[in-house]
């Protein structure tokens, strides 16, 4: 693997893609570019106006159809979105290839290693590509085989005040 880090965002606590989208913010305001890709959340972020004008630093990729996050989506929609899915992977292996791209955000990923839809050498196949690209994956699910990918680890938890004493 070259130059580029690899970050892992997870943990159970809100706020996984919000940390990645204002990484990305970071990059844009510096006049790098960022590839966003979205698995299993149904609509996404992608989806709005606001998102829309951020382009081109910043370009955000959903390739399943749903808009029902994977977990609420029928046995025959998960299939379906399967190849959709694949798809994606498949785009995010040529942004790395071609290096046109400065931050790759893989929103959810974890979650396709957990669920079973990738494995982690799918991943490392990926992310063996990633040169001088910097790397975000977000998910709940950490696979201890994928923290040994990481350059660092950022755990999100929330905390309730009421706990604090």
């Amino acid at each position: 693997m070259g130059q580029g880090k690899i970050s892992i965002y997870t943990g159970t606590g809100h706020g996984k893609t919000p940390a990645a989208l204002g990484i990305a913010l970071q990059y844009a305001s510096r006049g790098l570019r960022t590839v966003f890709i979205q698995f299993l959340k149904g609509k996404g972020v992608g989806d709005t106006e606001f998102i829309k004008r951020l382009e081109p630093e910043i370009r955000i990729f959903r390739f399943e159809k749903s808009d029902l996050s994977f977990d609420n989506r029928s046995e025959q929609e998960k299939e379906d979105d399967l190849t959709n899915i694949r798809n994606g992977l498949n785009f995010a292996r040529k942004e790395l290839t071609t290096g046109e791209c400065d931050l790759l955000v893989l929103d959810e990923v974890l979650d396709l290693i957990h669920n079973g839809i990738m494995t982690v050498d799918d991943l490392k196949s990926i992310l063996d590509r990633h040169d001088y690209t910097d790397v975000i994956l977000t998910g709940v699910n950490l696979n201890p085989e994928v923290c040994r990918l990481a350059d660092e680890i950022i755990e999100l938890k929330n905390i309730n005040s009421e706990d604090q004493g």
